[in-house]
């Protein structure tokens, strides 16, 4: 059971591992909203939106409505903005810290 639940999870996870995925999250995050308005936003094709749209659909990240032509989707969890802001927090804490080192190094040894 656990391994089946780390296979389930690592597979959720891969939601997080393109940015533009993370910039659909990013924007359903106050509204549900169309395929085109959200290609617009996003400034992708819709060919290729449609591909990271179904692939978030099939993890259950997304749902969608259709009305008449239109498709619009919403996050079927919002719970799934926790781990995305979580995440970056993190890696604003990481970069704050390494901007920190860089100019300790900088002041130390000059600029290279």
């Amino acid at each position: 059971m656990e391994q089946e639940l780390y296979k389930v999870h690592a597979n959720m996870c891969k939601v997080f591992s393109n940015p533009t995925r993370l910039a659909i999250l990013n924007t359903l995050r106050e509204e549900e909203i169309s395929v085109s308005a959200l290609a617009e936003r996003l400034n992708v094709s819709i060919g290729n939106l449609s591909q990271h749209l179904n692939m978030m659909n099939q993890r259950r990240v997304l749902a969608s409505r259709k009305d008449g032509n239109n498709v619009y989707y919403r996050l079927a969890n919002p719970k799934m903005l926790k781990a995305f802001d979580l995440i970056r927090k993190i890696l604003f804490e990481q970069m704050r810290r390494e901007s920190i080192v860089v100019r300790h190094m900088e002041r130390t040894y000059g600029r290279r």
